[in-house]
């Protein structure tokens, strides 16, 4: 359950942060969908189970900062290598 909170985080997160990549907003989202899933696996084992409101909270929070940071990363990598391209 922890990982689809921050899968879900990623993608909206994603989206946004990669709305002006050359990706353009849904490439973006599943980038940041899959970091924010991995996120929120990793949270999952480290904090152990259970779901009160500040931890559905963290995930999604987590999840969407996490995939905001993937999908700049990716859009950065796609844009050094088109402007080699040229």
């Amino acid at each position: 359950m922890e990982w689809l909170l921050g899968l879900f985080g990623g993608l909206v997160g994603g989206g946004v942060g990669g709305a002006k990549s050359p990706l353009g907003p849904v490439v973006s989202g599943a980038a940041g969908a899959v970091g924010g899933g991995i996120t929120g696996g990793i949270i999952q084992a480290a904090t152990g189970s259970g779901l009160d409101f500040g931890q559905i909270l963290g995930q999604v929070a987590g999840g969407g900062v996490v995939g905001a940071v993937v999908a700049t990363l990716v859009g950065l990598a796609t844009k050094s290598k088109a402007s080699d391209i040229r």
